[in-house]
C-alpha cells in the first residue's frame, strides 16, 4: 500500500472545511502511489484525488497545481484542482503540503494497440499547443547538468562496460543538444501509468509533477519510448508511425525536430536509465520510490544507438 501519510475520516472533514465539496461520502487510499500520498475521496458533489505530497515542497507546487488548472481550461483532460475558501489550490494536512483535484474516468492501459497510440500523439500535441500560453515556468530537473552530476555518481556500481556506455553517451548528448528546437512546458513523464483510457478515448493524464520548460521534441521521444516500444527493445513502426501522424497533424513538426529526432530518442531513454540507477543504488533515507528496473532503458538506449532509430513522420 503505497500510502505514506495516514488520513482519517475526522481529519479529512476538518480539512474539507476550508471547501465547498459538500459531505464527505467515502475516503479510500490508493496504492498505485510512487512518490505522493494519494487518496480517492467521495463527497454528495462529485469525485476527487487528494494527495499529501511526500518529496516536494510547498514553494515548489504552484508551478503544477496552475499548469494542471490551465491545460484543464484549455481542453487537455487533466485534473482540475479545486480551489479553498481563500481561492488557493495548495493546502495542508497532517504536516504535509495538500491539495485535491477532480477525479478522472478511465485506467491505465499496459498493452497499448496503434489507435491507442495515435490517440496519445493526438493529446501530446494539444498538450503542447496549449502550454505555449502558459507562462509558467520550471527548470528540468533532469537535464545535462544533472546527467553530468548523476553519471559519476552511479558509476561505481557498473560493469566496465556499462560505464563506458555511460560516460559515452552523456558526453555524445553534451555536445548533441536539443536547446534550439521549439521549446515550451513539457509532461515530461508521460508513460502508460500516467494516462486513463476510458474504452478508446482518453479520460486523463495525471501526474505532472515533473513537468517543466525543455525541448518539445524529448517529450514526444520520452512518450513514444514507452507507449511504441516492442518486447525486444525496438519500436514497433505501427505505434510510432501512428503516434508521430496524430502529434503532427496537431502541431506540425519542423524539418530541424526530424533531423535531431534519433538524438531525441538517445536523450530520453538516457534520462530514465540514468535515474533508475540512481535510484537504485543511491535511494535516498526513507525513499519513497519502488526502484524500478534500469535495465529497461539500457537496452532501448543501445538499440537506439544501433539502429539510429530512422523513424520517419510522413
Amino acid at each position: 500500500m503505497a500510502v505514506f501519510t495516514r488520513v482519517t475520516e475526522p481529519e479529512l472533514v476538518s480539512w474539507l472545511n476550508n471547501y465547498s465539496l459538500g459531505q464527505l461520502l467515502e475516503l479510500q487510499g490508493v496504492a498505485s502511489g510512487i512518490e505522493n500520498t494519494n487518496y480517492f475521496v467521495t463527497t454528495d458533489n462529485g469525485r476527487f484525488v487528494l494527495t499529501l505530497f511526500e518529496k516536494l515542497a510547498a514553494s515548489e507546487l504552484p508551478f503544477y497545481l496552475n499548469l494542471m488548472s490551465h491545460l484543464a481550461h484549455h481542453d487537455v483532460p487533466c485534473p482540475s484542482p479545486v480551489a479553498n475558501r481563500h481561492n488557493q489550490f495548495l493546502g495542508e494536512l497532517n504536516s504535509k503540503p495538500a491539495c485535491i483535484v477532480s477525479r478522472l474516468p478511465g485506467k491505465s492501459l499496459m498493452n497499448p494497440e496503434v489507435i491507442h497510440c495515435a490517440a496519445i500523439g493526438e493529446i501530446l500535441g494539444r498538450l503542447h499547443n496549449a502550454s505555449q500560453s502558459f507562462a509558467g515556468t520550471m527548470s528540468n530537473a533532469h537535464d545535462a547538468t544533472w546527467r553530468a552530476w548523476a553519471a559519476p555518481q552511479v558509476t561505481p556500481f557498473l560493469s566496465p562496460q556499462d560505464a563506458a556506455l555511460l560516460e559515452s553517451e552523456v558526453a555524445f548528448h553534451g555536445a548533441h543538444t536539443l536547446a534550439a528546437l521549439p521549446q515550451g512546458v513539457i509532461h515530461a513523464d508521460l508513460f502508460r501509468d500516467n494516462v486513463l483510457f476510458d474504452g478508446t478515448n482518453i479520460g486523463g493524464l495525471i501526474d505532472f509533477y515533473f513537468a517543466c520548460n525543455d525541448s518539445l521534441l524529448y517529450d514526444v521521444a520520452i512518450t513514444v519510448n514507452d507507449w511504441c516500444m516492442g518486447t525486444d527493445s525496438t519500436l514497433d513502426e505501427a505505434r510510432t508511425q501512428a503516434l508521430l501522424q496524430a502529434y503532427h497533424a496537431v502541431r506540425p513538426m519542423q524539418k530541424e525536430e526530424r533531423i535531431a529526432w534519433p538524438i531525441a530518442l538517445r536523450a530520453a531513454a538516457l534520462r530514465f536509465w540514468l535515474s533508475r540507477l540512481y535510484d537504485m543504488h543511491l535511494p535516498r533515507e526513507n525513499e519513497l520510490i519502488h526502484a524500478h528496473n534500469p535495465d529497461q532503458f539500457k537496452y532501448i538506449l543501445q538499440r537506439h544507438i544501433a539502429t539510429n532509430s530512422n523513424v520517419i513522420w510522413l
